[in-house]
């Protein structure tokens, strides 16, 4: 706007805004100062918010708008609820060091004292709610968790051992299955098999994986080349081989200086009827031939293991055992 004069001309110029005063005009309010105290320890939804602050939901939500509009506080739904929290180490350096100098003077405040022994109250109930649950529920709680998450939920934890980078074979990889579970995790996945209605079923279920590549050969002459593997895989296959060395002296090859071979099998059963019903050669296979055949194949520091039964398993027992090149 400019008004004239006689003798000169006046231009009135919009005020500057200072970034700081907007950041203190949202902790000028003893709550909102409260608030972020108890959000800088932990995260928590508007009713816990209220009960900590014992204040009534308008008010805690009201304030809480102002501070996430100046970007004091950040949420995120979790199921039906939304958690808040106050994001410090997200914060520009100005914003931090202001709230060094607020968060100094406002929790010495009595209040903000009162407002952190409640806030360990309402962290107890947390904890008492989950401590109910498993009182009650730890004696369906393996059945409600094989409903819920089925039956691979202690196994698929350990493929986050494997690197982001590594070459990983299935060998013998069959329909996939376990091929399909390393993929994730791994940065390739080669599925090896002799059976070509195998792989077509293996291919239908990885289809769409990119990181993945069937191929098709005899686990005695590996369509692998020479030392690029950084983890062999055998599940299952021991009892379908009529010689086992050779095939871990393949697998050996094909892995990295360093690199090991897993084998997960059956422990040694009195199931004859597996010779027809699934075509095995062997009924199973003790602690001493599996140290025998790594040891025959090039492999040192071998390590074997009983695996615990299976609730609902039928089966024999299962082990693993593994070896590095």
């Amino acid at each position: 706007m400019t008004f004239d004069y006689p003798d000169n001309r006046i231009d009135l110029e919009p005020p500057l805004t200072v970034p700081i005063v907007t950041r203190l005009q949202a902790l000028a309010d003893a709550t909102r100062n409260r608030l972020l105290l108890v959000l800088e320890r932990q995260e928590l939804t508007v009713g816990e918010l209220c009960a900590v602050l014992q204040l009534p939901q308008s008010t805690v939500s009201r304030h809480l708008k102002v501070l996430a509009d100046d970007n004091w506080v950040t949420s995120r739904a979790d199921g039906a609820s939304r958690l808040y929290r106050m994001p410090l180490t997200d914060l520009e350096p100005d914003a931090k060091r202001l709230w060094q100098v607020v968060r100094e003077q406002a929790g010495a405040a009595p209040g903000a004292l009162r407002d952190a022994e409640r806030l360990r109250g309402v962290l107890a109930e947390r904890r008492a709610r989950s401590e109910a649950f498993f009182d009650t529920a730890a004696g369906q709680w393996d059945r409600l968790r094989l409903e819920l998450f089925g039956a691979r939920t202690e196994v698929l934890p350990l493929f986050g051992l494997l690197e982001p980078t590594w070459l990983v074979a299935d060998l013998g990889c069959g329909t996939g299955q376990l091929t399909q579970s390393l993929a994730a995790f791994a940065g390739r996945v080669i599925g090896v098999d002799a059976s070509p209605a195998m792989l077509r079923s293996a291919k239908a279920r990885l289809g769409g994986l990119a990181n993945v590549e069937l191929r098709r050969g005899e686990l005695e002459a590996l369509p692998i080349e020479d030392g690029t593997l950084d983890v062999a895989f055998l599940v299952l296959v021991l009892p379908y081989l009529a010689d086992p060395v050779p095939v871990i002296a393949e697998a050996t090859r094909a892995l990295k200086p360093g690199g090991r071979l897993l084998i997960t099998d059956l422990m040694p059963h009195e199931r004859a009827e597996y010779r027809q019903t699934l075509g095995h050669l062997r009924q199973g296979v003790s602690e001493a031939q599996v140290q025998e055949w790594l040891a025959a194949g090039g492999l040192t520091q071998v390590r074997y293991a009983a695996l615990p039964p299976e609730a609902d398993a039928t089966g024999p027992m299962l082990f693993t055992a593994r070896g590095t090149k």
